[in-house]
């Protein structure tokens, strides 16, 4: 075998495994990096994983589950060397609503209905990258997604208010505002004075934290990252005084409950066909999120240290994860943001890291569930609203009302239906309105008005140059590409502006700006030379970019076309003056 025959496999290799890649570089000095970021990342991870668990509706464990093997399948294929893959709010609040449709209502296990959305989930990531749709990022606008993630946060902040008293009227469910006073009534003192000083602490941590460290001689790096640790140490701390105090049992404090401790083992996921079903657009919008918060974490963090990501990579990496997640007790997982960014503050230098933070992930499940099921739930519920409470941001709703209203109109109609309807209901009309808004502004006749700027030789808008319209060539630039969206409204403006001075001769059709002409748009030209030519007017086009002059010949527009097609406007006002 040649040496470039034996070089293809490897290379192949590398691209459908990049750690292979990763580990063939390994130096020293990354392993000392990736190995102080995966601790610490692990350390941080474990009250962060609880929380998710119970906010998804699933036993305490899952969380830990959703750190293992998905980030093991990460570290192995994925491409950022900072995203660690695992619980997030986002898909933590998708699942719960799953279950709370399809899982106890019709006695089914959360573990089953979350076991089927991974899989699912997984497969539609892989089946993306198979038809080479990493794009897709692109589908939902800013709007949309700010709306979503603000809505979002706001259903999470109201399932946490009652753990975070200790009040016994639902554990973790969003109720109804106007039963609050009751809640109040039957609040726990001691798991409100936990839940209530966990928020103060982490809400000042976050707020002055940074500052107070700086000021204190701290390195802005090593200020964000001590900021982050705050989730950890309301834990410890929360959980010091219940196993102290007995606060579960004197007090009647809620705690995590037993952790069966060891690793999961492997799980076929249900077959339920009719589950399956059910579950599916659910597990489109899973996969979707998934991807578009994990590539925006993941390009956000390469691009400050000069790498890249791969898009189509990360959707194996995902599906992967997903699936392994799915596998292994597990619920869908995607890149956290938090998390990532400890990553990023404290060195990590490839996805190794991600193998050290599922390690500490190991340790916890063999050593640590005795402490971790004595963890107040009012400090986890803590934790939770102030990881989600950044996240609501309707500021942009006011400030894009002048100039952007309908992003504005997009983003409070998915703010307001993901409150008052479903998250999954929230976003379809986000998508919708966004698709709606976008057809209505494309298919808006958008044309100019040019001529000759005098001693220039340059074509210009007769509105902002002194131009002397002429009174023989209407010449008309189309400022957008043509569709079957605007055809339509392109050719009633060009007829109407024909109607209001009479006497033209020509029709100049300036194309400078249309990139692209599909069949409807072609044929309107053709109409338009031939209805034209009725009326002694020639239609002549210019500044025809070469791939939509290739359209226009192989619709036969040019063998119908009754004028010429100038190689710019100049020359051809010049020729028909």
């Amino acid at each position: 075998m040649r040496q470039g025959d034996q070089r293809k496999p490897v290379s192949n290799l590398i691209g459908l495994v990049p750690l292979v890649g990763t580990l063939r570089n390994y130096r020293r000095t990354d392993l000392a990096a990736d190995l102080s970021a995966g601790i610490i990342v692990g350390i941080i991870s474990i009250p962060q994983a609880v929380a998710y668990a119970l906010l998804a509706g699933m036993p305490p464990e899952a969380g830990l589950y959703a750190c293992l093997l998905p980030l093991v399948l990460y570290a192995v294929f994925g491409t950022s060397s900072h995203l660690m893959v695992g619980p997030v709010a986002m898909t933590a609040l998708l699942v719960a609503s799953a279950i709370g449709t399809f899982g106890v209502p019709e006695g089914r296990a959360p573990a089953s209905v979350a076991a089927v959305l991974c899989i699912e989930a997984g497969l539609l990531l892989w089946l993306l990258r198979a038809i080479r749709m990493s794009g897709l990022v692109n589908l939902l606008s800013h709007p949309v997604m700010s709306g979503f993630v603000s809505a979002a946060a706001v259903l999470i902040i109201l399932s946490q208010l009652q753990p975070l008293i200790g009040s016994a009227l639902g554990m973790g469910r969003i109720f109804d505002l106007t039963q609050l006073p009751n809640m109040l009534t039957n609040a726990n003192t001691a798991a409100a004075w936990i839940g209530g000083g966990s928020l103060f602490f982490l809400f000042a941590l976050q707020q002055i934290g940074p500052r107070l460290l700086r000021r204190a001689g701290l390195g802005l790096t090593a200020a964000q990252w001590i900021a982050r640790t705050g989730a950890l140490v309301v834990t410890v701390v929360a959980t010091f005084c219940v196993v102290v105090f007995d606060l579960n049992r004197s007090a009647g404090v809620a705690v995590v409950g037993a952790v069966p401790p060891g690793l999961p083992g492997f799980a076929l996921p249900s077959l339920d066909a009719a589950l399956w079903r059910a579950l599916l657009p659910t597990a489109a919008l899973v996969a979707i999120i998934a991807y578009i918060e994990s590539y925006s974490i993941g390009t956000t963090l390469a691009a400050r240290r000069g790498t890249r990501v791969d898009a189509g990579q990360e959707l194996i990496a995902l599906g992967a994860a997903n699936i392994g997640a799915g596998l292994t007790g597990a619920y869908p997982v995607a890149g956290s943001f938090s998390r990532s960014g400890v990553a990023f503050q404290t060195g990590a230098r490839t996805t190794v890291s991600g193998l050290f933070c599922a390690a500490v992930i190991v340790a916890a499940l063999l050593f640590l569930t005795p402490w971790i099921a004595r963890v107040p739930m009012a400090a986890l519920a803590a934790i939770i609203i102030v990881s989600v409470f950044s996240l609501i941001d309707l500021r942009g709703i006011r400030q894009h009302w002048r100039g952007h209203r309908a992003d504005s109109l997009t983003q409070l109609f998915t703010f307001g239906v993901v409150l008052a309807v479903s998250v999954e209901a929230g976003l379809i009309v986000g998508i919708g309105l966004s698709i709606a808004f976008f057809l209505r502004q494309s298919s808006r006749a958008r044309m100019t008005l040019v001529g000759p700027v005098e001693g220039t030789g340059q074509v210009r808008n007769v509105d902002r140059y002194p131009i002397e319209a002429s009174t023989k060539v209407l010449a008309l630039r189309i400022d957008e590409d043509v569709f079957f969206a605007n055809a339509g409204p392109i050719e009633d403006g060009v007829l109407e502006r024909i109607s209001r001075q009479p006497g033209y001769r020509h029709l100049l059709l300036v194309g400078s700006s249309i990139n692209r002409i599909d069949s409807t748009g072609a044929e309107m030209i053709a109409r338009l030379s031939r209805n034209l030519a009725v009326a002694g007017i020639k239609v002549h086009l210019s500044d025809i970019k070469g791939p939509v002059l290739q359209q226009l010949e192989s619709a036969g527009v040019t063998r119908e076309l009754t004028g010429q097609i100038f190689f710019s406007a100049e020359q051809g006002l010049r020729s028909l003056a």
